[in-house]
C-alpha cells in the first residue's frame, strides 16, 4: 500500500503513541515521537525510529504547544501526525495548522471537529437537531454558583466533564451539594492543564 508520505509522527505519549507507531510500522512507515522531559526516558521514545523533544514536563508548554509540534514534523521530514486521543486530537486549531504547513492529519476534518471536539457547543448542537440528551447543563455562563446551582437543580449523582476534553481528563463524579465545589475546582484545574479550557460541563 503507498502513501503520500513515509514518515508519522505521533504527537502523543505512552501506551497509545506505541500502540498507533506498532502499526505505521507494519503499513511501512517510519515513527517518530515526541516527548517532554517528564517523558525523555519512556517506551514510547525508545520504541520510535526518532525522537524530538517539544519542551518541559507541563503539556502546555511540550504535547499541547502546536508549533512545537509542527517544528518536530519538519525537522524529521514527517509527512503526517497522528493525535492519538486527548492532547491536540481535538483542536481545530491544530489541524489548521497542519493544513498550512503542508502536513496529513490523520484524522478527521477540521470543520468535523470543530463541530464535535468542544462537548459543550457539540450537546448544543445535538438538541437544536432534536437528539434526546442526558439531562444536564452546557451552557456558556461558567460562574462557579451557577454551575452549583444547576447540578443542585439536575439532582445528584452528576458527572462534572470539562468542556474541550477527551481521554477522560478533566471529569469527575460529584456525589453531593456538599462536594460539589471542591470537585469542580479539581477538574478545572486538572482541564487548565490538559487542554488549556477550564470550561465544565454537567450531566445527570
Amino acid at each position: 500500500m503507498s502513501h503520500a508520505f513515509d514518515t508519522l509522527l505521533v504527537a502523543n505519549r505512552g501506551e497509545i503513541a506505541c500502540r498507533v507507531m506498532r502499526t505505521a510500522r507494519r503499513m511501512g512507515l517510519r515513527t517518530v515521537a515526541v516527548y517532554s522531559d517528564a517523558d525523555a526516558g519512556a517506551r514510547h521514545v525508545r520504541e520510535a525510529d526518532e525522537a524530538v523533544r517539544l519542551g518541559p514536563a507541563a503539556a502546555q508548554a511540550s504535547y499541547l504547544d502546536i508549533q512545537a509540534v509542527i517544528a518536530a514534523a519538519r525537522r524529521t521530514g514527517a509527512g503526517a501526525v497522528h493525535p492519538g486521543y486527548g492532547f491536540l486530537s481535538e483542536n481545530g486549531d491544530f489541524v489548521a495548522a497542519l493544513a498550512e504547513a503542508g502536513i496529513t492529519f490523520v484524522g478527521p476534518p477540521a470543520s468535523a471537529i470543530a463541530a464535535m471536539g468542544d462537548k459543550s457547543a457539540a450537546k448544543a448542537r445535538m438538541h437544536d437537531a432534536g437528539v434526546p440528551l442526558v439531562p444536564g447543563y452546557h451552557g456558556d455562563d461558567q460562574d462557579d454558583a451557577l454551575l452549583k446551582a444547576e447540578a443542585d437543580r439536575i439532582g445528584y449523582p452528576v458527572l462534572l466533564k470539562a468542556s474541550a476534553g477527551g481521554g477522560g481528563k478533566g471529569m469527575r463524579v460529584v456525589e453531593s451539594s456538599e462536594t460539589f465545589q471542591a470537585a469542580l475546582d479539581g477538574c478545572r484545574r486538572e482541564s487548565r492543564a490538559a487542554f488549556g479550557d477550564d470550561r465544565m460541563l454537567i450531566e445527570k
